[in-house]
């Protein structure tokens, strides 16, 4: 069984569509793969909730408990391994991860940003895209690497920018194509490992 490891901070509404999509397409009988866990650093993160009610493992672990970034990221990952991920996938996981996390799972870590890479790295995407006058904007699965935002692109969705657009109104409406390409993205990592099996 290939073993998917999701990481939240708080709603988890990406995790979420994961797990739905998980469920209607039958991802254990497609491609022998399951959402094993979800974990996040935040004991009150709204998405925990969620994944206990679909019988899915959780587990907390508090970054602000360790005193540097690589001690927390030294016990993550071991948390992690515990489940022997085919694929980590970073679900609104608000944490800049260390050179030696992002290696040790190399080649196997997902992430969602909300820009079409590799326009607007960093924060405040949709504002950056409104302030710049673009006339679309969207989101972006990529690969982790130690570089922030600039993996390898694995899929995009791409949405207009409206005139009377805000931030907010313009990150709502890119959250609805995340929540179909993420999934997809995911689907199709299990499906070429599957393939390569």
């Amino acid at each position: 069984m290939k073993n998917i490891v999701i990481l939240i901070s708080g709603g988890g509404s990406n995790m979420a569509a994961i797990v739905k999509a998980a469920k209607q397409q039958n991802w254990e009988r497609r491609y022998g793969a399951r959402v094993a866990a979800v974990l996040s650093n935040k004991a009150d993160a709204k998405g925990l909730i969620f994944a206990k009610e679909h019988g899915i493992a959780t587990e907390v672990l508090d970054h602000k408990q360790f005193d540097s970034r690589e001690a927390f990221d030294a016990q993550l990952a071991q948390v992690i391994d515990r489940y022997t991920p085919s694929v980590v996938v970073l679900a609104g996981f608000m944490r800049i991860l260390t050179p030696g996390f992002v290696q040790h799972f190399a080649g196997r870590m997902v992430n969602i940003h909300p820009s079409l890479l590799p326009a607007f790295t960093g924060l405040h995407t949709h504002q950056r895209a409104i302030d710049a006058g673009c006339k679309f904007a969207g989101c972006t699965v990529h690969g982790v690497t130690a570089e922030l935002d600039v993996g390898p692109i694995l899929d995009q969705a791409v949405v207009p920018v409206l005139p009377d657009d805000t931030a907010e109104t313009l990150a709502a409406r890119v959250l609805t194509q995340e929540h179909i390409i993420y999934p997809r993205a995911v689907a199709a990592l299990l499906q070429a490992t599957s393939a390569s099996a």
